[in-house]
């Protein structure tokens, strides 16, 4: 409730209560399921119509993480997350280095499982997180808030790209003081929720498609990926073994032993298993990556 002579602000879009789902709780289960689905598309819809802006993010990332600069994802609360599980999960799939990631939580790790009270809101300390990581300009900043407008997220972009880093704004609604922080935007206007303020519907799922997009291409165009196979996996249990051993044979033929034999003499690695499987040493392998960015079809010429 207002103080007297103060005028409540008016709710952003992604927490407005939308007069369809007045009565959802009284409706049958599986209405229910059917329209929350039906939501969830419309989110992925929009995170289609955002490619020309995931283009240009792309591009614009490309040069910086090729001079050897870190993807530092910030947010704060459900986007904060859906930002590190994106993040987190480059290292396994496409080998990338951990030192070349940061990963931003307002409120810290505690903030993973639960709600810190006040954190969403410290501008200082996502400044100082900024400074500590030493953000410059061979950085590529990913925010992500739902509203646009969260405090920690906005001035962490800012000071990064006072910096000089790249800053790439991940908002669910236009006009937004993110949007104008960022460098470069990618809207997603996904609206009111089925359940009010809920933006882990559909804002998060277009969160998350989103960042899947943007670092799929990234991994892509950075040489993580050849023929459609992760050839940068890191190889940490028997089952992705068995994985590492399929993508070699179907790179490049041999039997199990001698693919074997080239996955442990290349430490797991199937693209650097691949090159000594086409005869090349490790020392000539490592080399030719180095020559050619990493990128298997420029190493091999097909």
């Amino acid at each position: 409730m207002s103080a007297p002579g103060e005028t409540a602000a008016l709710p952003v879009q992604t927490e407005t209560h939308d007069p369809r789902y007045a009565s959802i709780e009284l409706w049958p289960t599986a209405t229910i399921i059917e329209t929350l689905a039906e939501a969830q598309m419309a989110a992925t819809a929009l995170v289609r119509a955002a490619a020309p802006m995931l283009e240009r993010a792309v591009e614009a990332a490309l040069p910086r993480l090729r001079a050897g600069g870190r993807l530092v994802y910030v947010g704060a609360g459900t986007a904060g997350r859906i930002g590190m599980q994106d993040g987190v999960e480059l290292m396994p799939t496409y080998g990338w280095p951990e030192e070349r990631l940061v990963m931003l939580l307002a409120g810290g790790d505690r903030a993973i499982s639960r709600a810190v009270e006040g954190a969403e809101d410290d501008e200082a300390t996502a400044c100082r997180e900024i400074a500590g990581h030493a953000v410059g300009p061979d950085d590529v900043v990913l925010g992500i808030a739902a509203s646009g407008n969260t405090p920690y997220s906005c001035a962490a972009v800012s000071c990064a790209r006072a910096r000089g880093a790249l800053t790439i704004g991940v908002s669910c609604v236009a006009d937004t003081r993110l949007l104008a922080e960022a460098e470069l935007g990618i809207l997603l206007p996904t609206g009111a929720e089925a359940v009010a303020g809920s933006t882990r519907l559909k804002a998060g799922t277009a969160q998350k498609a989103a960042l899947n997009l943007l670092s799929t291409t990234l991994m892509i165009r950075l040489g993580h990926v050849y023929r459609g196979l992760m050839v940068d996996m890191r190889v940490t249990n028997a089952k992705l073994r068995r994985r590492a051993i399929g993508m070699v044979k179907a790179l490049s033929g041999g039997s199990d032993e001698e693919i074997c034999e080239a996955l442990d003499r290349s430490g797991g690695n199937v693209k650097r298993a691949v090159l000594l499987r086409a005869g090349m040493t490790l020392q000539e392998a490592e080399a030719a990556l180095q020559a050619h960015d990493g990128n298997l079809h420029a190493v091999l010429g097909r």
